[in-house]
């Protein structure tokens, strides 16, 4: 997966300096709520989380989730990609936004880019989200993105039910 760019984002590789800014995104109270708990305190958990997750998957796959930045002042704003997950047949499109960046249609500008590559570059025929069954935000972006709800799934024999959607071609 290449650097992507919309009108106002950049999405680009992960790299540990940005390892400041993925401790704040997975200690954010929504992300612990809706996407759960990695256990990442400090500086050197994230780096450590950067390294066996997203550039390991860039370097296996060549995909992976993506820093998104804003162009007009370069600020780090949240994470968005494929990625291949065991526990899933398809690839998956994921996201998540610090509360600041929320409500600007920042995650639909960075999710449509995404799929956009998905389906052209990848030739996807088939992405697939997962997210809370009460994660009402999340649901509304992937309706709007044109997934539609197909089942609820867990993803391991000790998780919650969780909704999966799906845009096929």
């Amino acid at each position: 997966m290449k650097t992507l760019e919309t009108e106002r984002l950049i999405l680009r590789f992960q790299t540990l300096d940005d390892a400041t800014f993925i401790l704040e995104l997975v200690n954010d109270p929504s992300w612990l709520k809706f996407i759960g708990d990695r256990g990442i305190r400090t500086i050197e958990d994230a780096k450590n989380h950067i390294l066996n997750g997203p550039i390991r998957m860039y370097e296996e796959l060549g995909l992976g989730f993506l820093l998104v930045e804003r162009k007009e002042d370069h600020a780090s704003i949240g994470i968005c990609g494929l990625v291949k997950r065991a526990s899933l047949d398809d690839i998956d499109v994921g996201f998540a936004f610090l509360p600041q960046y929320r409500g600007q249609g920042y995650a639909y500008e960075a999710t449509t880019a995404v799929m956009s590559y998905g389906r052209g570059t990848l030739g996807l025929d088939r992405i697939v989200a997962i997210t809370a069954q009460d994660n009402v935000h999340s649901i509304k972006l992937l309706e709007k993105l044109g997934m539609k709800f197909e089942q609820f799934i867990q993803l391991s024999s000790d998780s919650e039910e969780i909704n999966l959607f799906a845009w096929n071609r």
